[in-house]
């Protein structure tokens, strides 16, 4: 059994030199544990190999035994101590920092921000976002709010992450081709900040589920491809009197608001009363869209949600940003309610 005990130390030594991972270690020990076991079950008692590791099974048994419990006592331990400690956690009305350690260092380069501070990093992590479409648009913008640390992020697509996606549609990778859009944006979102809850749905948004899915967020940002689902949005968005920031592209140019009627700013029907014809507004499939072009729609969606969260600036309210990227022009036009608007008219 010596020689046993010593190659094992002699394993746990060579690694500890070489600094390989504890788990590594443990598990080439267990091994030598599980070849020395199966020695004494298969073998006659009389071979040597038998007689050499100690004869019977039994004080291998005992022992490996033994061990796991005193892992199983000391991951218990673990367990109910980090048990302990969540129940500890200062709440938001509490005079501690909202904020772990880890946290207030990820957040840094906002809090000194005047416009921001702690207080506005505080609205983010209380914040609940949701955003519609996990594709071009809403891949930049789901990055942005979870490396801003909103502490809530919804995402609702119906869709699978395609090959043609990857051009634009920096969310998602090659390895997560036929994966829904959904699943792909929860784990980029959780690999970039561990520190956020997100909420995938995996579905078609339709006008039933609308309501009560937005009832539960503060902010709604729209970056579906369709104006069916942009409408159906606008509609929830005005009967809950949720700001909606809504952005579109195509080819070279895009453009984004922040409608809400709720502020006497107009709705997004206000501004398109009707979907145009299909050879007027053709999708990005068939028009083509420059790959950057959507981040830099969606960044700028992330921002304006930024902004509107921590009342920081001035945001789009009332106002619709256009940018022309084949020619590095923007500019601004100023929007009006519409008296006659079959969604937001009878709340004017």
């Amino acid at each position: 059994m010596g020689f046993v005990f010593f190659l094992m130390a002699v394993v746990w030594g060579i690694g500890h030199f070489l600094k390989a991972p504890q788990r590594l270690r443990l598990t080439l020990i267990a091994i030598i544990y599980g070849a020395v076991v199966s020695i004494h079950l298969l073998l006659p008692i009389e071979a040597p190999l038998r007689q050499n590791t100690g004869g019977s099974v039994a004080y291998w048994l005992i022992l490996g035994v033994v061990v796991a419990a005193v892992f199983g006592y000391r991951k218990l331990l673990t367990i109910l101590r980090l048990r302990h400690a969540d129940q500890n956690q200062p709440t938001p009305d509490s005079d501690e920092s909202p904020f772990s350690d880890t946290e207030l260092d990820r957040y840094a380069r906002h809090i000194v921000m005047r416009e921001i501070g702690g207080l506005g990093q505080k609205r983010l992590k209380d914040a609940r976002v949701l955003v519609i479409g996990a594709g071009g648009l809403g891949s930049p913008a789901l990055l942005y709010l979870a490396a801003a640390g909103v502490g809530t992020i919804g995402v609702v697509d119906d869709d699978v992450v395609d090959n043609s996606n990857l051009q634009r549609q920096v969310l998602h990778t090659d390895a997560r081709i036929d994966m829904p859009k959904v699943f792909s944006a929860e784990a980029a979102l959780r690999a970039q900040n561990p520190h956020i809850m997100v909420k995938p749905y995996h579905r078609r948004l339709t006008a039933e589920m609308a309501q009560d899915l937005f009832a539960d967020y503060d902010l709604i940002l729209d970056g579906c491809d369709n104006f069916d689902t942009r409408y159906l949005v606008n509609a929830a968005c005005v009967d809950l009197s949720k700001p909606l920031i809504s952005a579109a592209m195509t080819q070279w140019e895009g453009q984004i608001s922040l409608y809400d009627p709720a502020s006497d700013a107009p709705c997004y029907q206000c501004i398109f009363p009707t979907a145009p014809a299909p050879e007027l507004a053709p999708s990005c499939a068939a028009a083509g869209v420059v790959g950057p072009l959507p981040g830099v729609m969606g960044a700028m969606m992330a921002l304006e949600a930024i902004k509107e969260i921590t009342q920081a600036g001035t945001g789009l309210r009332g106002e619709m940003l256009m940018y022309d990227a084949l020619y590095a022009e923007s500019r601004k036009i100023k929007l009006k309610r519409r008296a006659d608007c079959p969604c937001c008219g009878a709340k004017a």
